[in-house]
């Protein structure tokens, strides 16, 4: 729901930088993979609740995140790095729950939730793009992007604010865990909703 509004705040700043990381020659899947070796960087810290790590961790992973793309504008874009972005993004989002599983035996139960929420985010939303991208359907209200990329409640956004609140206030965790598994329940309900709506 938020990630229009972020990606007018945050993609200028990031287009400079990956101006200049793809004139230094970085290549954009090297900074994905990047970003999905800091994510998963913070499942043993978050196992050990080393919590302020962890969120460095997290922070670091969604910055390479939105550097990938950024560089890729500036070194021609590909089918495969547009692939790559969003399986990391998948295992990154399923990585930080796991990682509150480990720390505390009441994590688990709550965080499975999430996970399982997630998987239902995920299919309704790769699910879209396919039928779209049949359909030639295009959207660049959240940036230039390999496939469409279908709105809802609970967005990139969203999810790395939660996941910043877990880090900060790690006790409630089982709490906001069922609150955000539930928002995003509603967000793959309002996705097949629409996919009912463009393709039934």
């Amino acid at each position: 729901m938020l990630d229009p509004a972020m990606r007018r705040l945050i993609d200028p700043p990031l287009d400079g930088a990956g101006r200049w990381l793809a004139a230094a020659g970085v290549p954009a899947n090297a900074v994905t993979l990047a970003g999905l070796a800091a994510g998963l960087a913070a499942v043993p810290l978050l196992a050990v609740e080393a919590y302020g790590p962890a969120l460095v961790a997290i922070l670091a992973s969604r910055l390479a995140d939105g550097l990938d793309g950024a560089i890729a504008r500036h070194r021609a874009p590909t089918w495969f790095g547009g692939y790559l972005d969003i399986v990391c993004d998948f295992l990154f989002y399923a990585a930080v729950p796991f990682g509150f599983a480990l720390a505390r035996p009441e994590n688990a139960l709550p965080a499975a939730f999430l996970i399982l929420c997630f998987v239902g985010t995920g299919t309704t939303f790769l699910a879209y793009a396919v039928l779209a991208a049949r359909r030639g359907l295009e959207t660049t209200a959240r940036g230039r992007k390999s496939f469409y990329y279908l709105g809802g409640l609970t967005e990139g956004t969203e999810t790395i604010a939660a996941f910043v609140t877990f880090c900060l206030f790690p006790s409630a965790f089982p709490a906001l865990a069922w609150v955000f598994g539930a928002l995003c329940l509603v967000t793959a309900a309002f996705r097949a909703l629409i996919a009912y709506r463009d393709f039934g």
